[in-house]
């Protein structure tokens, strides 16, 4: 699956050899000629002649190997808006799952020769050449024979002339088209074959699922399944995508696959058994099993698949830094990092950082020239002072220990640059660590520039320019981000997981694609993550300055928090403190310990600063309500009738006051679901 997944054609990728990218279709006064040659209808088609083509357009390749097949027309490297536009308006269009085999069929008749192309017939045992005199439109096949002289290269030995006729014959000499690369022929002819058998093979190696069918049968497949998986293959293509969560996607795509199988083989089973018997029911409840079972992977897929939500809920990865504990000596080192050392520089450092009041006792410096190698040599309790200057790194900082990393001067002064692809640029798994005044600069990423997967993380006075998403804060993790400044992102600034906590004081967070992301009942099973926001400035993202995540079916679970919700949405200021006869919660109660000393006041105008930090807290007020009653819910079930319903006892909400939003291209607060 990863080389069909990563490769996007069979036998080119496979074989090819080195070629620059296809000058006819990536250039675009090439795709005009495609509108009247490839894409043209069926008359115009068969009105040219030979010497109207003006040649080829296409590049060719030939496969490696003992036999000396013909060039091959090279079409396997065809680039994202190419693919996208043929399947959009030429082979696709608006058409429901269903009619996806017949409006290819329907694009093949009008831009494939019926006969007289020379063709490989490629699988994954051998390669062997054909002539095609006529093409089965319907079942997407070609009629062939064997081409003069004969050509066959296989990795079995005994595999012989006559053992091919006999498989031919087997499949009445009708082969897939997918399976067939179309004989490189330079006149031109055959470069809307070669182009269309293409887009057919990657289709259905890289876009098509088996279950697409019994999917809702809309009229909105391309949308819902062709673009995204197209998007996501490019982007895996390109190195947008973490290794970690291409392997989730392979194995989770193979799950769903052999579930899917085993449903199909037993559902072929119960229509062929017409007894009531027992093994009967036996294996319809086994079927609702699998049939849960897939449609939980498929969810999965569809996470990954969709650019929006790979990063939100797609990838949990698991960091495997081993911490190396305190120094078999028991000392504590103090690492200096710069890139050239003078006596004044050295003299400032002695006073100011290394010995700053009298030494009761030697401390061991160790010097570096760069900033990875005194991180990678730091032990529990060691402390990391960079000298300014510009590093640039090329591999990750992977903190497993409980250090101090500063830099010494202003945060501009002090420049690490992350270059070269990656997954990650700082990995934080210790149980307190320290970093402060760095500036922090991430190019060509794949993810975001620091993530906390677990233990506390300190950020204070750094600057973080940043590329995909900016901090990550997982699960278990803990993060306090102070003074400090986020800009960049493509993602989130921010991104808070359940069950973590996260405190921003004084930061800002701006020019990223959202400021604040809260992933929230990602599994009922985590908390709500703890959440501290103090004097705040968030302005000019391009969605919302603070967005809650969260998946619509959790709408459907409102209605036992009825009235809680529907007291919360009106955000009335209540002067009496007691709780009513029906035992609904006092907003001002919720509010009080959701933002704790913070005092509302009941306005008739709020400003722009108020109303944001109170449409947050009335959000996850709401929120956190609905929850209560889904535990509560679930308590009741297990028998357990002590269900608490006091907010403060679980110390959801810390502080979220003074922050300002400015200039968010869809406002302060939004909530997203899914």
């Amino acid at each position: 699956m990863a080389d069909g997944l990563l490769a996007g054609g069979g036998l080119g990728s496979e074989a090819m050899a080195p070629e620059p990218e296809l000058p006819g279709w990536a250039a675009e006064e090439e795709l005009e000629r495609l509108e009247k040659g490839l894409f043209e209808n069926e008359d115009s088609c068969s009105d040219c002649s030979d010497h109207a083509k003006p040649g080829s357009s296409l590049q060719s390749f030939v496969p490696e190997g003992k036999t000396h097949f013909p060039e091959m027309f090279q079409t396997s490297q065809l680039l994202f808006y190419e693919r996208f536009r043929a399947y959009q308006d030429y082979i696709l269009a608006d058409c429901k799952a269903s009619e996806v085999k017949e409006f290819t069929a329907e694009f093949l008749e009008k831009v494939l020769e019926p006969s007289g192309w020379r063709a490989v017939w490629h699988t994954n045992v051998f390669e062997v050449l054909v002539e095609v005199t006529d093409v089965d439109f319907t079942a997407l096949k070609a009629v062939v024979r064997l081409a003069d002289p004969y050509l066959c290269e296989s990795q079995v030995s005994a595999f012989t002339l006559e053992c091919m006729k006999e498989l031919l014959d087997l499949k009445e000499y009708r082969l897939p088209l997918q399976e067939l690369w179309v004989v490189f022929d330079d006149s031109g002819l055959f470069d809307q074959t070669a182009l269309a058998i293409e887009h057919v093979r990657f289709f259905y190696q890289n876009i098509w699922r088996s279950w697409d069918e019994e999917e809702e049968d809309e009229y909105d497949y391309f949308v819902r399944c062709v673009e995204p998986r197209l998007r996501l293959h490019y982007d895996i293509l390109e190195d947008r995508v973490p290794s970690g969560l291409i392997v989730d996607y392979q194995n989770l795509l193979t799950q769903c696959e052999e579930s899917y199988r085993k449903f199909l083989n037993l559902r072929s089973s119960l229509s062929n058994c017409n007894s009531d018997s027992e093994q009967e029911n036996i294996s319809m409840v086994e079927g609702l099993k699998l049939y849960s079972e897939i449609e939980q992977l498929k969810q999965k897929l569809k996470l990954i698949e969709n650019p929006l939500l790979r990063y939100v809920f797609g990838y949990q990865k698991n960091s495997n830094i081993q911490a190396k504990g305190i120094r078999p000596n028991g000392q504590k080192v103090t690492h200096v990092v710069s890139s050239t050392m003078t006596t004044g520089l050295l003299q400032s450092l002695l006073r100011d950082r290394l010995c700053p009041e009298p030494c009761k006792e030697e401390t061991e410096i160790q010097f570096h020239s760069d900033p990875l190698s005194a991180i990678n040599a730091c032990y529990e309790g060691d402390t990391v002072i960079v000298c300014p200057g510009h590093y640039v790194v090329h591999g990750a900082f992977s903190i497993a220990d409980s250090i101090e990393l500063e830099g010494y001067g202003l945060p501009d002064d002090i420049v690490i640059e992350k270059r070269g692809k990656g997954d990650t640029f700082v990995d934080c798994t210790g149980a307190d660590i320290k970093i402060s005044s760095i500036k922090f600069v991430q190019h060509d990423a794949v993810e975001g520039i620091l993530i906390i997967h677990r233990g506390k993380t300190t950020l204070e006075n750094c600057v973080l320019q940043c590329e995909t998403t900016g901090v990550t804060v997982r699960t278990s993790a803990e993060f306090l981000m102070k003074n400090s400044d986020l800009y960049g992102a493509k993602g989130a600034g921010v991104e808070i997981y359940p069950g973590s906590k996260c405190t921003l004081s004084d930061n800002g967070i701006h020019h990223c694609k959202e400021g604040i992301l809260i992933k929230d009942f990602l599994d009922e099973h985590y908390d709500i993550p703890k959440i501290s926001m103090v004097n705040n400035v968030i302005h000019n993202n391009e969605g919302y300055g603070v967005v809650l995540v969260k998946p619509t079916i959790f709408s459907d679970l409102q209605e036992d928090a009825q009235d809680e919700t529907e007291e919360n949405k009106a955000l009335k200021v209540q002067t009496s403190g007691e709780a009513d006869e029906a035992g609904r919660v006092d907003l001002e109660e919720l509010i009080q310990c959701a933002t704790g000393k913070m005092e509302l006041y009941a306005r008739a105008e709020l400003s722009e600063q108020v109303e944001g930090n109170c449409e947050i807290v009335n959000e996850l007020v709401a929120a956190s309500t609905q929850k209560g009653q889904m535990k509560k819910k679930r308590l009741s079930e297990l028998g357990i009738t002590q269900a608490d319903d006091n907010l403060m006892s679980q110390e959801m909400f810390v502080s979220i006051v003074g922050n300002q939003f400015k200039w968010n291209g869809k406002g302060s607060f939004g909530t997203f679901l899914f």
